[in-house]
């Protein structure tokens, strides 16, 4: 669907000015009138619970509980991806019979049974065979750090290698739980190579063929026993200095930019790409305020391996921003916008963080690149136009004090929650002025929209039919131009409802 048609050629202020102008009452019986036409629909569990929870905290930020995380380690080609597709029930993953395939994406949501979790892929091997042992034991670690619990890989058919018992040395320090998964057992007949595995001394080995699927349930249902209902790793916190993750590709400038907040060399900061390793959280005062940074420098370790990094860089950036709250990406102007920088905005994305970006080396940039620069932003950034820009230099410290105020607008933005009414009040104006087009003879009409969370927003619409993706990112646009909205996500999503058959 053509999305400019939901566009019109103005900015229409007085639809603006006529939803802010509707007093608390009218909006308050727009929500009365609409939720009592709910009764006419059928509803499941989720929609009640959806509905039973307006009103409290209403205006408050709220935020849904975070997912546990469950991680997939291994050395390379034990089968890691194709379980992960098993896990999620598709074929997401790239499977490929050999090592070192790497892909961009390392988090999947999953459920099993009725309870959702993420799912952390460590794939993405270097293709060094010398260095193997280090890569493989270095991923996982960096995967231990990201999660609640840990499914260890092994290829029955080979039995423990030296690099599964250096793995294994490491889980045991982390004390995650870990189970212990003996692929490739595809019949009875391999169970006993799935046995030998008691040597690695993490417990029972669970035969599993990822491919077949075979003892995959038995192993998800194991995993649920040790999985805590709520992350202990990715959640969220109330109160304290709000966190900022500094994200980025390799020598960007993020420890540069770190180290002129703080106001001293708390960062290594070199030319060469990848210098620090760990993420590194610094109180820092800035703009009278005290904000807590996370530098994640820390990527790539050699550049002769080059197909990991990338790899490396995704867990990373994913480990702090489960951290964070308002994530700074800082690009280069000095060089063109590249793939690698648009997965990391992509990733910032997928957080659900509020964002700012920081547009590093600007007084290295020269005629021709500024002749461009607006050019490429338009054309590679322009799914994150809401997202508060900064010029800045972080080795001079040029123009860092407009960090400050960027990063406020994008928290508050993150934080706000409209209240149901307003809300309400504000979708029925707009359907009546722009209302979905008929599709196949009928037009889907939106029933009724609630706010589920905050931190990022969160919207609900309860529709008669399905709503065309283009006619939801115009939602999304009004819901910017009327409400703010300015530097975080905003995830709509819809629930389907029948009437009730009488």
């Amino acid at each position: 669907m053509d999305e400019q048609e939901f566009e019109p050629e103005l900015v229409n202020s007085d639809f603006i000015e006529r939803v802010n102008s509707l007093s608390d009452e009218q909006a308050l019986a727009t929500e009365n009138a609409l939720r009592a036409g709910l009764e006419d629909y059928d509803l499941d569990e989720d929609d009640v619970r959806i509905l039973e929870e307006l009103g409290q905290n209403e205006g408050q930020p709220i935020l849904l509980p975070a997912l546990p995380v469950l991680a997939i380690v291994g050395r390379p080609n034990v089968g890691k991806s194709a379980l992960v597709n098993r896990i999620i029930g598709r074929r997401e993953a790239v499977v490929e019979d050999k090592p070192g395939v790497t892909r961009d994406r390392v988090s999947y949501k999953a459920e099993w049974n009725g309870r959702k979790f993420t799912l952390v892929d460590t794939g993405g091997w270097e293709p060094d065979a010398k260095g193997i042992d280090k890569s493989v034991a270095l991923q996982a670690e960096i995967a231990v750090e990201l999660a609640d619990a840990v499914l260890f890989v092994v290829d029955a058919t080979v039995g423990a290698t030296a690099t599964d018992e250096r793995v294994v040395k490491m889980l045991r320090a982390s004390k995650k739980p870990v189970l212990l998964l003996a692929n490739k057992v595809d019949d009875e007949r391999q169970e006993s190579d799935a046995a030998t595995l008691w040597s690695l001394g993490l417990g029972e080995p669970h035969p599993v063929s990822a491919v077949h699927g075979r003892g995959v349930a038995d192993v998800l249902d194991a995993a649920m026993k040790v999985l805590p209902e709520v992350s202990g790793v990715a959640k969220q916190e109330f109160g304290g200095p709000r966190r900022v993750a500094i994200i980025g590709r390799p020598n960007v400038g993020k420890s540069s930019l770190l180290n002129k907040a703080v106001g001293s060399e708390r960062a290594v900061v070199n030319d060469l790409a990848g210098t620090t390793r760990d993420p590194v959280d610094e109180q820092v005062e800035l703009g009278g305020k005290i904000w807590r940074f996370i530098d994640t420098a820390g990527i790539r370790r050699r550049l002769h391996l080059a197909q990991g990094a990338d790899f490396y860089a995704s867990l990373r950036t994913t480990a702090a921003l489960e951290r964070a709250e308002v994530a700074v990406v800082v690009l280069d102007v000095t060089e063109k916008i590249s793939e690698a920088d648009i997965r990391i905005v992509d990733l910032a994305l997928e957080s659900g963080r509020a964002l700012v970006v920081a547009f590093n080396k600007w007084d290295n940039l020269g005629e021709d690149r500024r002749e461009y620069l607006e050019r490429d932003i338009e054309q590679n950034l322009a799914h994150i136009a809401w997202a508060p820009r900064v010029n800045m230099s972080a080795k001079t410290g040029r123009h860092l004090d407009k960090l400050v105020p960027a990063l406020e607008v994008s928290l508050a933005s993150w934080d706000t929650r409209i209240p149901t009414g307003k809300l309400n009040a504000f979708i029925q104006e707009l359907a009546m002025e722009f209302p979905h087009p008929v599709r196949g003879g009928k037009q889907p009409r939106i029933l009724f929209a609630t706010q589920a969370s905050s931190r990022p927003p969160r919207f609900v619409l309860f529709t008669t039919g399905f709503i065309d993706p283009g006619y939801r990112r115009f939602i999304i646009r009004r819901l910017r131009e009327t409400y703010g909205f300015e530097g975080t996500p905003i995830e709509l999503s819809m629930r389907v409802r029948e009437k009730r058959k009488r």
